[in-house]
């Protein structure tokens, strides 16, 4: 018995050096590294995110959101950067609605109205002064640059909003467009039209950021390109799917 505990006795020490390298979260070969930070320790991360997932679908259940450390891919492609180029084009998305999109016509709505002129692309506020007469009566002063006037003109009744401007010298009036039935459903279909563009400027980042994790296939792993291309169309996903959310309760606003 007690040649059994002598024998017994140095197992403790042992146990804590084989499991001291998992413990830290590296492997053995690379101790002087911090961990995580060898590409040893992102293979095993990566790869027991891809057993992981392959597990869940064998179980019939829907496979776990990719969810790769930015750090442990820094030197490949920021992701970062691509989340925040997404959250750019949702944001614009936003504000094209409250700006553009609405049942109210404010003066606000005609700033950015693009007039094509002999000198190029313009905002309308930058040739006229945009002001609110009355709530049916919008004025567009155009006395700073009277040789756009038509231009602008142009631009207001091929803006999608319904209007019908009239010129007075260098004066535009602009009627606000009742309320009706039909100006809603288009502006609805403008909403449409607009959610769409976001989704093709989307489409662009993401294929931007797929196209740089390509590049880095001479030195990484394709489990490591697979990974990340399946990270990328993940937050593209979930992008898309908050333009989504933004239509339907701009839809509902302006259809009720």
């Amino acid at each position: 018995m007690a040649l059994a505990l002598r024998w017994l006795r140095p197992l403790p020490s042992l146990l804590r050096g084989s499991l001291f390298p998992v413990a830290r979260g590296a492997v053995p070969g690379c101790p002087a590294l911090p961990p995580g930070r060898c590409g040893q320790c992102v293979q095993r991360v990566l790869l027991s995110r891809q057993l992981a997932t392959k597990k869940a679908k064998g179980k019939g259940q829907s496979p776990p959101k990719v969810n790769i450390s930015a750090a442990l891919v820094e030197d490949i492609i920021d992701l970062e950067e691509t989340s925040e180029d997404m959250q750019a084009v949702i944001e614009a998305l936003k504000e094209d609605f409250n700006r553009n999109i609405s049942v109210r016509t404010s003066p606000g709505a005609l700033d950015h109205i693009t007039v094509v002129t002999k000198d190029g692309k313009f905002p309308l506020n930058q040739l006229g002064q945009i002001s609110q007469k009355s709530p049916q009566l919008l004025l567009v002063n155009m006395s700073s640059f009277p040789e756009s006037t038509a231009a602008a003109m142009k631009a207001l009744r091929e803006s999608g909003m319904n209007l019908n401007p009239e010129v007075d010298g260098t004066m535009i009036r602009v009627p606000v467009p009742k309320v009706t039935r039909e100006h809603r459903e288009n502006l609805a279909k403008l909403a449409k039209q607009s959610t769409n563009k976001s989704k093709e400027a989307l489409r662009k980042v993401r294929s931007k950021s797929i196209s740089q994790v390509k590049k880095s296939k001479s030195k990484v792993s394709e489990d490591t390109i697979w990974l990340l291309e399946k990270q990328i169309q993940q937050m593209a996903d979930e992008a898309a799917a908050e333009m989504d959310k933004l239509l339907a309760a701009k839809t509902k606003e302006l259809l009720g």
